[in-house]
């Protein structure tokens, strides 16, 4: 991909000058964000396979979707689950530091 695409896709956004410096937010809110963003998809996905299979039961869905939609909100479970365990182990190392 051309970086001249992303450096006109950046421009186009509302409230972009075109400066090609990108603006970070905090560490603290983007982490939250990012954490917000990552249980919304979890979420979502777990909605979706319920709606295929609920469609897929009343006979207006195909089976492989159905799968593949529980198979998607599976992924999205296990790795919402190895976030946790991840942010967990740092919390209790950080408990173990002395002080």
């Amino acid at each position: 991909m051309d970086i001249s695409a992303l450096s006109g896709a950046i421009a186009t956004i509302p409230g972009n000058s075109g400066a090609t410096t990108p603006v970070e937010p905090s560490g603290a809110q983007g982490f939250t964000d990012a954490l917000g963003r990552l249980l919304e998809s979890a979420e979502q996905t777990a909605g979706d396979a319920n709606a295929a299979v609920s469609q897929m039961l009343e006979g207006t869905g195909d089976v492989h979707d159905a799968m593949i939609a529980l198979q998607r909100a599976d992924m999205a479970l296990q790795l919402t689950v190895q976030v946790r365990n991840k942010l967990v182990s740092a919390y209790q190392e950080i408990m173990r530091m002395p002080v």
